[in-house]
């Protein structure tokens, strides 16, 4: 095994990272067993921690020949969105604005909440995988691989995602409280 303070994929910062990352996905993998409101509840407390642990996470370099093969099958992210969805059926779309760099113009589009946290646990189950089967020599492509994705896709969808878990949190709040009234 090697060095921990030499080698990056065995660092404290990417070992925290695999923890939350781990803990994210036995959660959505079992998100059918779960309230609303707990999951809600949950995945504003795990989400803004994945997304921080991303950002200490070292840098590799690497020469992308060991990139791990996709863990997420077509059914596993189906499964996730779906689950994901019948929790939060009334709430799981919502629309964006959205700005295009090229056009230099705002367009609203829709989004899903599902799709977002399905979207989120492809990216950390691949990831995790090959820590769970101990693939030393896929380990550096996969902490490259992703913090490449997280820079340019699946970070703004955390935060995307985050944001509407905050309005659906804080609208249930609101509902309970005009019930109570």
């Amino acid at each position: 095994m090697a060095n921990p303070k030499q080698n990056p994929i065995y660092a404290h910062d990417t070992l925290e990272f695999v923890t939350v990352a781990a803990e994210y996905c036995a959660l959505m993998e079992k998100c059918e067993n779960r309230a609303e409101n707990e999951l809600v509840e949950t995945l504003l407390k795990l989400l803004p921690l994945v997304y921080m642990k991303m950002q200490l996470l070292p840098e590799v370099e690497t020469d992308g020949a060991f990139v791990p093969d996709d863990q997420v099958t077509e059914e596993d992210y189906n499964y996730i969105r779906s689950c994901a969805y019948r929790l939060l059926r009334k709430h799981d779309e919502y629309e964006m604005l959205v700005w295009d760099e090229d056009m230099q113009t705002e367009e609203s589009r829709w989004c899903s909440v599902s799709e977002g946290l399905a979207d989120l646990y492809q990216a950390l189950r691949n990831f995790v995988a090959v820590y769970q089967q101990r693939l030393e020599s896929c380990m550096p492509d996969a902490l490259w691989q992703l913090r490449e994705n997280f820079e340019i896709y699946w970070g703004q969808t955390l935060l995307d995602t985050l944001r509407q878990l905050h309005r659906i949190r804080y609208s249930m709040s609101i509902a309970a409280d005009e019930e109570d009234s």
